[in-house]
């Protein structure tokens, strides 16, 4: 069965944003460029991670091979909803990050869950450049991303400002609170 890879490089947006209201979410990694329009679904604990590891990816980079970074603050970006039509081409098993030294970018590689994954964890890859990273299926469609520093940093900022924007934790047990309240625990199952 054929594959395909969704190569943005560079992309005119690439953003994390959500469908649906909190509590029913559906996350999604939105590219768009050259005409084209390409959304994957994943979950909020891969945006989150996603997130997360680019920062220790960017903050690697500086240090190893002395890459100027963007200043973190306040960053007034990419507010605007995602792209319609929003259309799953997949759902994401992998997520793999490399730092192209060459050329100063960071890139993202979302690869659609195989069959030996449907039930599996999510994982995220870090290979240390782009040659070593592994291809783990070949024959799994695939959206893959290249970002400046700058544009990385506004995509670390949005995707957190998107997991942010859910459901308030309970304080007690810090599981999220719907509009009418939950069951907590630390209650004994009574509502709050």
């Amino acid at each position: 069965m054929t594959h395909q890879v969704h190569a943005f490089e560079p992309p005119e947006r690439f953003v994390a944003g959500t469908v649906g209201p909190p509590g029913d979410r559906t996350f999604f990694l939105q590219a768009r460029g050259g005409g084209r329009l390409v959304s994957v679904a994943l979950e909020k604990v891969q945006v989150s991670l996603l997130a997360e590891k680019l920062e220790e990816l960017l903050s690697e980079a500086q240090r190893r091979f002395g890459v100027k970074l963007p200043e973190t603050g306040p960053v007034s970006g990419d507010n605007d909803p995602l792209d319609t039509p929003v259309d799953e081409e997949f759902r994401v098993g992998t997520l793999g990050l490399a730092f192209d030294v060459d050329t100063e970018t960071v890139v993202i590689e979302a690869i659609a869950v195989g069959e030996a994954e449907a039930g599996a964890e999510v994982e995220v890859d870090e290979p240390d450049d782009e040659e070593s990273a592994e291809e783990p299926d070949d024959d799994l469609d695939r959206l893959r991303v290249r970002l400046t520093p700058e544009a990385t940093r506004a995509f670390i900022e949005r995707a957190r400002r998107v997991v942010n924007a859910g459901r308030p934790p309970c304080p007690l047990c810090g599981q999220p609170l719907d509009p009418v309240g939950h069951l907590c625990p630390r209650h004994n199952g009574y509502h709050r």
